[in-house]
């Protein structure tokens, strides 16, 4: 339990400079992305006027998730979130596929969400949707975000409050314009799908949830992360699903019809506000998925940090920058890698197994409490974050997430199993390396 009784021995100089504002801008950047201007559109039109409280139930669901992980986190002082959980409790080879597994899924994403901003960008200059322009485009956004972040956190933080205002601002006006045409009804007027059928509806809405782990990926940069984590993670979590929740009641209310290739919340605008309303919606997702960018560069490269300070990654990845204090070589491989993604199109297939291979993880971490709990000094339990009801919360949080991955398709499973072990191919190389080197320094 060195990553969690002895800060002394932290194999990194990050400074902690994140305080709960910065916690909760990484926590809503990272789950509000594109997902949210798409998502209502499909959803009514699988589960109609109950979309509004099929998000709002999947939403509460998440949050026990994320109370859970809540708990985790104050358990632990060091950056990489998942990564320290799941090798503390299970060793590093658990600890390797978990943080591997996520790695890989908040690097497609990246790359998928540069694609979604191309194309709502094009929608006002059609030259950035298609050929050189969308790889100039791509290019430069992926660059820009890659040196913001390896030049320091708190510019990073910085452009983070920059994106979350431009983008949440139209969207809560839309809201407000659009609760006057809520009918009297609405409450009663709601009828479930059968139940039988919800489960490709909730992978879907998932979708629009995830990503809140994140703000795990740098508690070795947060002031007092043991109890500003836990707190700035439950309340970012239960204002994204009472915003999801009014987005969708709007939504419903205003445009019963999909809203085809404008975009859902992009054709809500339209009908709101007119030209203008569309014009403004789609500055709203580029901002709102530039958000979701700066989150994942900013969180994201402190995973091959933690899996490097625990020998699982070469210690290139592990090293921090001498004047910026970030994890620079992180930052640019991570960079790099998305932008090969984007570019290339091959992250297509690897995103459509990024709910699956998230709730892998979301699993083996809540599976990994009680043993962790086990394993905490009397201090250290102490000052762990207190759920109600002791482990009610968490085994309800673990049934949700087996309930949720049973609902995956058999592609999904065949391509996280191919992550897996790919991943684990490079956890063996780098093993056998560490072994050597010992063996030559005769430890």
């Amino acid at each position: 339990m060195n990553n969690i009784t002895n800060e002394t021995k932290k194999k990194n100089y990050l400074i902690r400079a994140v305080g709960s504002i910065g916690i909760a801008l990484v926590a809503l950047n990272s789950t509000i992305g594109s997902g949210i201007f798409k998502l209502p559109s499909v959803v009514l039109e699988q589960a109609g006027a109950a979309s509004p409280w099929l998000f709002l139930i999947v939403g509460v669901s998440i949050i026990t998730i994320v109370l859970t992980f809540g708990q985790l986190a104050s358990y632990f002082k060091d950056s990489g979130g998942p990564v320290l959980y799941t090798t503390t409790a299970f060793g590093p080879a658990v600890g390797f596929s978990t943080g591997w597994i996520l790695y890989i899924s908040r690097a497609t994403a990246f790359a998928a969400n540069s694609g979604v901003l191309a194309f709502y960008l094009g929608t006002i200059w059609p030259w950035f949707s298609e050929g050189p322009g969308r790889i100039i485009l791509i290019t430069g956004i992926c660059s820009l975000l890659t040196w913001i972040n390896y030049t320091g956190i708190k510019d990073g933080i910085k452009m983070l409050v920059f994106f979350t205002f431009i983008k949440l601002t139209p969207i809560l006006l839309l809201i407000l314009l659009g609760l006057q045409y809520i009918p009297v009804d609405f409450i009663t007027n709601a009828s479930f799908p059968p139940i039988e059928g919800l489960g490709p509806t909730v992978l879907i809405i998932i979708y629009a949830y995830v990503g809140f782990e994140g703000a795990t990926f740098i508690s070795g940069e947060t002031k007092n992360p043991r109890t500003s984590l836990p707190r700035a993670m439950a309340k970012t979590s239960l204002f994204v699903c009472l915003f999801y929740f009014l987005i969708m009641v709007v939504y419903v209310s205003v445009v019963p019809e999909t809203a085809g290739n404008k975009g859902a919340l992009v054709a809500l605008g339209e009908n709101l506000l007119g030209p203008t309303g569309l014009i403004l919606m789609t500055w709203a997702a580029v901002f709102s998925i530039g958000g979701n960018l700066g989150a994942i560069m900013l969180a994201v490269p402190r995973l091959t940090l933690a899996l490097a300070e625990q020998n699982m990654l070469p210690k290139w990845f592990g090293v921090i920058h001498k004047d910026y204090a970030t994890p620079g070589n992180s930052i640019i491989f991570l960079g790099v890698l998305s932008l090969c993604f984007a570019l290339s199109g091959s992250f297509v297939y690897l995103v459509i197994a990024s709910s699956l291979t998230r709730l892998l993880a979301y699993i083996i971490s809540i599976a990994a409490l009680p043993i962790i709990k086990n394993k905490a000094n009397k201090e250290t339990e102490a000052g762990a974050y207190k759920l109600v009801g002791g482990y009610t919360i968490p085994v309800i949080a673990l049934i949700i997430c087996l309930w949720i991955t049973a609902q995956s398709n058999l592609d999904a499973w065949i391509l996280t199993i191919s992550l897996l072990a790919f991943g684990l191919i490079l956890y063996g190389i780098a093993r056998r390396a560490l072994r050597k080197n010992n063996q030559e320094l005769g430890t």
